[in-house]
């Protein structure tokens, strides 16, 4: 469907322009105009974003709100965009979690405010671009960019070890996604073609499947981040500010599931299901040995960074299971996680801002101070560890129906995870939020004010209608699935056949 209103654009490059905007003001002596212009460029890039769920065809087949315009002609790459029912609850997720941020960092970013907000406006725009890229090229130089404006927040505005952070950040990312370049460029001397639909068509022999498969997978699987190569999220979430640590665990991880979707099952399906087994068993570790892993932190940041980790095992998993529930489910996993773990580390540094640690040994007795602040916190926990009624629930289970579908000894593993979740929120929860008040710092918290109040009760009504009522998101995403999957299961081979 072609957009007679360029919504997708709006979406990426009014963050941008207002991003481009606050950093040329760049005064801290105008650190108020800054916050109102932020506040101002965050919701004004968020109405864009509706009418691409109001005005969404269900039934509709392929993209839709279609842009299509001349980059580079000479080598055939165009500014390309648009949205199946996939992506399309990604867009306005992004946008309203840098409105959460911009409300987060009102009192608590003092230095650099303008470089701080202009930083996340400009990240937001990028991570769209991911999104909604139709061109390979494209999408690649959204991908690899997204990486600045993070590098810089982390190195910046992070913790004592914020540089090692940052560089650990930059060189797992960027790293993995050299290979995802080569791969983009085989592809495009073999169709002629920058078009990722049009590399989906593309007859494939195995051994190039393969390569393009492991391609991709490096760079994919970093982000995600996947067991083994997950060891840079934890350090990264400890040294990032509240802001970073938000955006980082609802959007940015996304970002590799996303290209698993969008690349590694359609153009490469016989690899995808020939390689299946090794990411199921990676994603089953990560779902049970690194929720293990979260069981024993002291830091809670790094509890909720490694969950994280597990979270988007169920994720990965979903995708190679190939079967309907699974892939809907792991989704479903992903827009929930958005929520759930943005709201946490939310939490978690109006806490820090209080008393300036995240040691859970340091806590104690706090729904004494800070009852308002407890009833979200032991919410957000619930849905952490996937209660019914919540969002956490919704991916969880429809992931755990999809694993009995495929293998039940898959789907029995697969269900540990809501016991190990169960275990590692509600142990912290009972350590920090509950309990006397058992030193000095914690006897002279506040309870949450206005600002906070309305920044966690938005994520929490988000994270009860998704549990409530998730029809609105199964029902848009549910035709391009099936395409998905329809496509994902005819091989290739045979049309590489002499």
């Amino acid at each position: 469907m072609q957009s007679q209103i360029p919504y997708l654009s709006l979406s990426i490059w009014l963050p941008v322009l207002f991003g481009l905007v606050i950093l040329a003001i760049g005064r801290d002596s105008r650190a108020g105009l800054v916050r109102v212009l932020a506040l101002i460029g965050s919701i004004v890039s968020l109405l864009p974003t509706i009418p691409l769920f109001t005005q969404f065809d269900n039934a509709a087949h392929g993209m839709q709100f279609v842009e299509k315009a001349p980059w580079i002609e000479r080598f055939n790459i165009f500014y390309s965009l648009g949205i199946d029912g996939m992506s399309l609850w990604f867009v306005p997720l992004t946008a309203f979690i840098t409105i959460i941020v911009v409300i987060s960092a009102w009192e608590v970013i003092q230095d650099r405010v303008a470089q701080y907000m202009g930083a996340f406006l400009i990240l937001s725009g990028l991570m769209i671009g991911v999104f909604c890229a139709l061109d390979g090229l494209l999408f690649y130089f959204f991908f690899e960019a997204t990486l600045i404006p993070m590098y810089i927040i982390i190195g910046v505005w992070g913790g004592a070890n914020r540089v090692y952070a940052a560089f650990k950040f930059f060189l797992y990312t960027f790293f993995g996604s050299l290979l995802t370049l080569v791969a983009v460029i085989y592809l495009y001397n073999k169709s002629g073609s920058w078009d990722i639909l049009a590399w989906h068509q593309l007859p494939l022999s195995m051994p190039e499947q393969i390569a393009i498969f492991v391609a991709f997978f490096m760079a994919f699987a970093v982000k995600v981040p996947m067991f083994p190569v997950h060891t840079w999220l934890p350090d990264v979430h400890v040294e990032a500010p509240t802001g970073g640590s938000a955006v980082l665990a609802a959007i940015m991880l996304k970002l590799g599931a996303y290209g698993f979707l969008r690349f590694s099952l359609p153009i490469v399906p016989d690899a995808s299901h020939y390689l299946a087994p090794v990411v199921i068993v990676l994603s089953l570790i990560a779902v049970i040995y690194v929720g293990l892993v979260a069981l024993v932190q002291k830091d809670m940041k790094k509890l909720v960074a490694y969950s994280s980790i597990a979270h988007m095992g169920f994720v990965t998993l979903g995708f190679f299971m190939f079967n309907d529930m699974g892939t809907q489910g792991a989704i479903m996993q992903m827009i929930s996680h958005g929520f759930v773990s943005g709201a946490m580390f939310l939490c978690i540094g109006v806490l820090y801002d209080r008393a300036h640690s995240r040691q859970i040994a340091d806590y104690g007795g706090v729904v004494n101070k800070m009852p308002r602040f407890a009833a979200f916190f032991i919410l957000f926990s619930m849905a952490n560890c996937g209660l019914p009624a919540t969002s956490g629930f919704v991916g969880e289970f429809m992931v755990i129906l999809g694993a009995v579908q495929f293998n039940f000894v898959t789907g029995i593993l697969a269900a540990t995870a809501l016991i190990l979740g169960a275990a590692y929120s509600l142990w912290m929860a009972k350590r920090v939020i509950f309990g006397k008040v058992t030193n000095h710092h914690v006897a002279e918290l506040t309870d949450i004010n206005g600002r906070e109040f309305f920044m966690l009760g938005v994520l929490a009504i988000a994270v009860l209608a998704m549990g409530l009522y998730p029809a609105p998101f199964t029902d848009t995403m549910q035709t391009s699935v099936a395409d998905l999957l329809k496509h994902a299961a005819q091989s290739k081979l045979a049309l590489t056949a002499p």
